[in-house]
């Protein structure tokens, strides 16, 4: 599995998304209360650019006469049609068991394990401050 630095935590806050083209793949991490997140940018109803969609919350289950909002962030809402995706698994938020979008594993890694990553290449001892999202393909 390849792995791609997108930048640093620092550069996707919370409830901010960065949309990145990797291996001809144009893909949407998203940081969901510091937990980051990929999806493909293609919604599977008509290959809209779902990653510039808008990020909410929905209606959580409750009882009769009570309305409580909640996931806030986490619910991805296609900008053509509406169609809504669930940012944390990538499936669909009307019909989970049969619609998703690709999702792909992300991680925060410290500086020394890119390094580590690939020892084969000539480099320099640069100093940061900051951990990386890396998007593993």
């Amino acid at each position: 599995m390849a792995k791609h630095i997108i930048g640093t935590v620092n550069e996707i806050p919370t409830g901010k998304r960065k949309i990145v083209d990797v291996g001809g793949r144009s893909i949407g991490v998203f940081n969901v209360n510091g937990e980051f997140y990929a999806l493909r940018n293609s919604c599977p109803h008509q290959g809209g650019p779902l990653c510039r969609g808008q990020l909410a919350g929905t209606m959580l289950p409750s009882r009769p006469g009570e309305y409580r909002w909640g996931r806030d962030g986490e619910i991805l809402r296609c900008p053509w049609h509406g169609w809504e995706f669930d940012v944390t698994t990538g499936k669909s938020f009307f019909n989970p068991h049969r619609l998703r979008v690709r999702s792909y594993q992300v991680t925060v890694e410290s500086e020394a394990s890119i390094e580590e990553a690939d020892a084969s290449v000539e480099s320099y001892r640069v100093t940061v401050e900051d951990r990386y999202v890396v998007l593993h393909l």
